[in-house]
């Protein structure tokens, strides 16, 4: 029996030796890992510092050849002749200048017109064909309103009336508009121009149609007042 249990204790006591055999075997192991990692932490700050100081230098000196890179390209710049202009720009210039050179002219008119005011009046939609109706107006250009009247009122064609009406309104805003006498006035300028045709059509023999144009017209007026001789 003494022999068992002298074999049971030895049993037990061979672990506690291993174990305790393994514990400082470990704590070693941390101690050589513990001494590594401030070693690898240092190579990798001196790395760092490294690539740092790398990407610094050459920045520093990129800096002046940008600078001498510019410098060449103004030399360049202003050694080099200056292109030809296209036709185009020459023809835009031409025309700036001539709209330029025309902008005193037209105040010049605008001035002139001021100095003699031109009263206006129009008609449209007339219906009479404008061939008829200039025969009529050719009579009246250039006359004095009261023979323009006396000519209209004894004229046998019907386009008189439409003008004679078209002269007497003008004559009325010359008055209201304007502060003018409207029996002293001249007709500077009476045009006719052509307005929309109306289409039609007349039935004729054999199931036949001939068309109709019932033609319009425009009519404008323009009135000066008499200059005193």
């Amino acid at each position: 029996m003494a022999d068992e249990k002298d074999k049971k204790e030895k049993k037990d006591a061979a672990p506690k030796e291993e174990k305790s055999a393994k514990k400082p075997a470990a704590k070693k192991e941390s101690k050589a890992k513990a001494a590594k990692k401030p070693a690898a932490k240092k190579d990798s700050k001196a790395k760092d510092s490294k690539e740092k100081s790398a990407k610094e230098k050459p920045a520093k000196k990129a800096a002046p050849k940008a600078d001498k890179k510019e410098a060449k390209g103004k030399d360049e710049k202003d050694d080099k002749p200056a292109k030809p202009e296209s036709g185009k720009k020459r023809r835009r210039a031409k025309k700036a200048d001539a709209k330029a050179e025309e902008k005193p002219a037209r105040r010049r008119r605008s001035q002139d017109a001021d100095e003699l005011p031109v009263v206006r009046a129009s008609a449209k939609y007339v219906r009479i064909a404008p061939r008829k109706a200039r025969l009529v107006a050719d009579q009246v250009r250039g006359l004095h309103i009261e023979q323009a009247r006396a000519l209209l009122a004894f004229s046998p064609r019907d386009a008189a009336r439409d003008i004679q009406k078209l002269i007497d309104s003008a004559a009325a805003n010359a008055e209201n508009n304007h502060d003018l006498i409207g029996d002293e006035m001249k007709i500077t300028s009476i045009t006719v121009d052509e307005g929309p045709t109306l289409r039609r059509f007349r039935p004729r023999a054999l199931g036949r149609a001939t068309p109709i144009n019932k033609r319009t017209s425009h009519i404008a007026v323009a009135l000066t007042p008499v200059e005193d001789d």
